[in-house]
């Protein structure tokens, strides 16, 4: 009886859904947002502005009565990895919790690497007549509340800042990272990629005012890019882009996540979960700030005017100019950009919502569809049993 009365409260709510405050700008059409919305412990704020002629990131909250599921990808050389990820990572992360009855840091790694497997075989089925598909990759950044533990997995330099009160000054916020960037600029991952490749003397190359993984990618660990992890992807020199003139012998990047747990503590105010657009126009300090300092709805569309407004002032501009700038000539001035911020309601932990949240994927508006993201499975033969089935 009650599972017929929740269906008939989402049949009421969803269609209205489709027409909440989450569209692109009227006046800024590659900006895209969700100003706030429930999660299983507090709300959310969702927003998305394009960098690229074809935007390669793609972002996930999955909102579900148990737990909460946060997802951003950030794709390079394509959106196909990423796009793919944000089909398929959190359908497999729940297939293992089921399995296991919980989630957990092994639950995390499990999902990813299923991600990278399928993907691989989705790069075999279509490499004969698409070589490229071996170049496409993405960067991963997971997010999990389930039963007062964050869980955060991480591929690549995306970023995850905690936002808590200072212990001994409550009135102060102090920012967290969580994560780590892997990226070659960094001097401990290059000092890493060289111990690991010692018979490889070109494994960083300073190329274009950067360091990069042979020459050719920033990025130390990512999901997809085939051609710098397998040899039987290896691309001739018909694409000099991509091509390696010194096969490789073992994978030059990495496709296991950092993963780590956090017991989430009463100081926990929020979590910024964010591309590395945003990181390369704000810190995590100047974020931190700009959450605590301004009301919870439309946040997430605040901290990208303030990193599209740095962009600006960066090149002498301003930001209303900006604005104008077509879509051909945007990279000069940014990247593509995701931001999720998750608030933390500690007198909502541990509990179930009575209605299950909506899923929202980015620059999505038009369906709206009722989250799954539950860890629990129903009885054989329940009608959410048959909803998850593909």
């Amino acid at each position: 009886m009650l599972r017929w009365l929740e269906r008939i409260v989402l049949a009421c709510c969803e269609p209205l859904s489709r027409y909440l405050p989450s569209s692109r700008g009227e006046d800024y059409p590659l900006l895209w947002y969700k100003d706030l919305e429930k999660h299983s412990c507090g709300k959310f704020s969702f927003a998305m502005v394009q960098g690229n002629p074809v935007c390669e990131d793609y972002g996930h909250v999955e909102p579900g009565r148990q737990g909460t599921f946060v997802g951003i990808y950030d794709g390079h050389g394509g959106p196909q990895a990423s796009r793919f990820a944000c089909d398929h990572l959190s359908r497999h992360l729940i297939r293992f919790a089921r399995a296991r009855g919980t989630i957990d840091e092994e639950v995390l790694n499990n999902g990813v690497a299923a991600t990278e497997e399928a993907f691989l075989d989705y790069v075999r089925e279509r490499f004969e007549a698409d070589p490229l598909i071996a170049s496409k990759g993405s960067c991963c950044l997971v997010g999990v509340i389930w039963n007062g533990t964050l869980y955060v997995a991480n591929l690549g330099d995306s970023r995850a800042v905690l936002g808590h009160n200072h212990i001994e000054r409550p009135d102060r916020i102090v920012a967290l990272q969580l994560t780590h960037d892997h990226n070659a600029s960094n001097v401990a991952v290059r000092n890493e990629l060289n111990a690991s490749h010692q018979d490889d003397p070109n494994i960083v190359v300073y190329v274009n005012e950067a360091w990069r993984v042979r020459g050719i990618i920033q990025i130390t660990r990512a999901l997809g890019d085939a051609y710098l992890k397998h040899q039987e992807f290896a691309l001739g020199t018909n694409f000099p882009r991509f091509h390696l003139k010194v096969p490789i012998t073992q994978p030059v990047v990495r496709a296991d996540p950092e993963v780590f747990s956090r017991n989430l503590q009463p100081v926990d105010r929020f979590v910024i979960f964010a591309s590395d657009g945003l990181w390369d126009l704000l810190t995590n300090e100047k974020a931190v700030e700009i959450v605590n300092t301004y009301p919870k709805k439309g946040i997430a569309r605040r901290l990208l005017v303030s990193a599209l407004d740095e962009a600006a002032r960066r090149v002498k501009i301003k930001y209303d100019d900006l604005k104008k700038v077509g879509i051909n000539e945007r990279r000069t001035f940014h990247d593509d950009i995701t931001v999720v911020v998750i608030f933390i309601d500690h007198n909502m932990l541990n509990r179930e919502l009575s209605v299950p949240g909506m899923s929202v994927r980015g620059f999505v508006d038009a369906a709206p569809r009722r989250s799954n993201f539950n860890i629990v499975q129903q009885q054989p033969g329940s009608e959410e049993e048959l909803d998850d089935m593909p």
